[in-house]
C-alpha cells in the first residue's frame, strides 16, 4: 500500500508548529528563500485549524464537488479531511509530516497517514476525488514533477474522478522581490512561481523543497497531455483559486 522516505524529527518544521499551535501556544512560521529572502507568518499556522464557517468563500464552493472516496494530499492539522468525514465521506488523509498526522488522529480524523504522495502506492481505481486544498497544488513542485504525479493520479482514480486543487497565481502582485525573484527563475528556465525554500520553527528546519506557483494559463500547460483538464475555475477575488480538474479517459 504505501512507500515512502522517513522525515527526521528535526526536519518537521512544519508538524512542529501544527503540534505547538495545538497545544494552545502563540506560533510563527518562518519562509525561507533561497534568494535570502525571509519571512514570517502568524496565519499559517491558524490556518491549519480553521473552522468551516471561517473558510473562504471559494473553499466552500471547492467542497461542493467533492464526491465518493477523497484523497486529501497534504492534509496538514486535518480541516478539510474532517469537514468531509462529518458529511459522511470515505477520507484518507496523507502528510509527509509525522506531527501533522499525529495532531489529526488527535483531532478526530479517522484514516489518515504519514505518506508523500511522490512515494505512495494505491490500487487503480482508489479515489474518487483528490482534495490539494490550503494552495496544495503547490506540492507538485516543478513542470516535470507535476505532469508526472498528475499521471499517477491518473491511474489511482474512478473513471470520472476530480481534483480539487488551489494555488495563487505568482504575476498577481506588486511586491518587486517576487517580481525579481520570478525573473531569475525565467533566466535559469524554471516556471516563474517555482520558488525554491525551506520552512523553519524554532530550531527545526525542513529540507529545501520546491513549491509550485502557476496562473490559469500555465496550469493548463500542464496539464496537457496528462489526461486531465480544467472543467472551471473558482475565484477568490485576489490571485488565490480553485481548480476544478475533471479526468479524461
Amino acid at each position: 500500500m504505501r512507500k515512502t522516505k522517513v522525515m527526521k524529527p528535526e526536519e518537521d518544521a512544519v508538524g512542529q508548529e501544527i503540534w505547538a499551535f495545538y497545544q494552545g501556544r502563540e506560533v510563527f512560521e518562518i519562509w525561507e528563500s533561497d534568494d535570502g529572502y525571509i519571512s514570517a507568518y502568524s496565519t499559517e499556522p491558524k490556518r491549519y485549524f480553521l473552522e468551516y464557517d471561517d473558510w473562504a468563500i471559494h473553499e466552500k464552493k471547492a467542497m461542493e464537488f467533492v464526491k465518493g472516496k477523497v484523497l486529501d494530499i497534504g492534509c496538514g492539522a486535518g480541516r478539510h479531511s474532517l469537514y468531509l468525514q462529518k458529511r459522511g465521506f470515505d477520507v484518507l488523509g496523507i502528510d509527509s509530516s509525522p506531527l501533522a498526522v499525529k495532531v489529526c488522529k488527535l483531532r478526530g480524523v479517522k484514516r489518515v497517514k504519514v505518506m508523500s504522495i511522490e512515494y505512495a502506492i494505491f490500487k487503480p481505481s482508489s479515489f474518487d476525488t483528490i482534495v490539494m486544498l490550503g494552495n496544495n497544488f503547490s506540492l507538485f513542485g516543478s513542470f516535470t514533477k507535476a505532469r508526472r504525479l498528475l499521471k499517477k493520479l491518473h491511474r489511482i482514480t474512478e473513471r470520472t474522478a476530480l481534483i480539487i486543487a488551489e494555488t495563487r497565481d505568482p504575476y498577481k502582485t506588486d511586491n518587486p522581490t517576487y517580481l525579481e525573484y520570478y525573473e531569475r527563475n525565467k533566466q535559469k528556465n524554471r516556471m516563474s512561481g517555482q520558488l525554491r525554500g525551506r520552512v523553519r520553527f524554532e530550531k527545526f528546519v525542513t529540507k529545501w523543497f520546491d513549491w509550485l506557483m502557476v496562473s490559469k494559463d500555465e496550469m493548463k500547460e500542464i496539464l496537457d497531455g496528462t489526461r486531465w483538464q480544467v472543467r472551471e475555475f473558482i475565484d477568490s477575488g485576489d490571485a488565490q483559486y480553485v481548480a476544478i480538474i475533471e479526468k479524461i479517459t
